[in-house]
This record gives structure tokens, sequence and C-alpha cells, in this order.
């Protein structure tokens, strides 16, 4: 499996594009805001020659979802998240004003309710979706056991995790979910969050300040 990163918007969100020998691809949270950003995806996608089997979302805070409208009209494909963050796409206006942004589109609900345990397939590869609330009530990390790897979105970071004091938040939850789903992975998986550089869990479990 290859592993493109963009980084897009003001906060900025990494965004994913997963892909493999076939050119079936998965998108992870297309956080493209500026028309800059949709032209430089549009360019990738076509320049490999890739084909979206799925747009996938980490969580639905507005930040990891700006670009979600655009991929579904551009690639005709729904976005698939865990149903319990689904309020959040009536709150996106609201939160956007609060950092004085306007929503450039319309945000498109649901079109597939994703479930700890399932597995997303593309080609000859495959994801599974792990539910690890306390971020957001929704919050998926998605587990390529092949590539040893995890794409944790905003629940793990380098030397850090996500924020629980948002809407559905709970930081305890959030510890427990990270130590009873995540730091069970061997030592050697790299975790690629929604923000910042990639790490291990080998790296989290010894030198992340929240677990000692």
């Amino acid at each position: 499996m290859k592993i493109k990163r963009f980084e897009f918007n003001m906060f900025p969100v990494n965004c994913y594009v997963l892909y493999d020998e076939t050119n079936e691809a998965v998108v992870i949270d297309p956080g493209c805001y500026y028309e800059e950003e949709k032209e430089k995806f549009k360019e990738f996608i076509s320049r490999k020659g890739l084909t979206i089997k799925h747009l996938i979302n980490t969580h639905l805070h507005f930040d990891h979802t700006f670009g979600n409208a655009f991929v579904q009209k551009e690639y005709g494909v729904t976005a698939e998240a865990h149903q319990a963050d689904e309020f959040w796409i009536e709150e996106a206006p609201k939160q956007s004003r609060m950092f004085g942004l306007n929503l450039k589109e319309k945000p498109e609900p649901i079109g597939k309710y994703l479930h700890d345990g399932d597995i997303i397939t593309f080609g000859n590869s495959k994801l599974e979706a792990i539910h690890v609330p306390g971020h957001s009530p929704g919050s998926l990390v998605y587990y390529s056991e092949a590539d040893g790897c995890i794409f944790s979105g905003d629940v793990l970071f380098q030397g850090s995790i996500g924020r629980a004091d948002l809407a559905g938040g709970n930081f305890d939850q959030l510890i427990e979910g990270i130590c009873s789903r995540l730091f069970i992975l061997p030592a050697e998986t790299i975790v690629y969050p929604g923000h910042g550089a990639p790490t291990s869990i080998g790296s989290e479990k010894s030198d992340n300040p929240f677990f000692r």
C-alpha cells in the first residue's frame, strides 16, 4: 500500500490517499478548503490514474470534512463515518463561524455508517475500523495490519492526544481507548495522525507524557 499525505487548510489537517498496485484508492479526511488545494488533490489523483473507492472520515469535526462535498461530487463517492459523530454535520456552519470562517459548500450527510470492526477494502488492501471515542464520540482509527500502520485522526499524536473538551468529548474514555485498543498493537506500528508528523505505537507508549 502506498500513502500520499496532503496538509490542507488553515489548521492544518493531514489528508491521506491510500492506494495499491490496482490503482484503487481510499481518501481519509479530505480537509481541502482552498481552491488551490482541491486542484492539487485532483492533479495527484489524475496523474496516478487512481479510482477512489471510499471516502472515510476519522471523525466529523469541520476541519476534517471541508473537502467532503468536493470529493463526493468530483468522484461519485459518499462519506463513510461513525453515526455517533453525525450531529457534527449540523454543527459545522456554527463551528466554522466561531473561527471566523464561512463554509464554501453545504455539509453532506453520511452516506454509510461505519462501526467498530468494519473492514474497508480497496484493490488488494484493507483497513479495519477501530472505534476509539473521547476526542469525539464517533472517532475511528483505521488499521492496516498488512502494512503495519494506523491512521489515528485526532485520537493520538506524536507526544500528545486529542482534546476532549468539545461536545461529546471524554478525557477518561479517550485515555482508556488508546491504552486498550491502540497500545496493544505491535510497537513498530506507524501512527499517521490527523495533524503533525508520523510517530509509532512504541514511541507513544514510552514517551507520550499523557501515559507516564
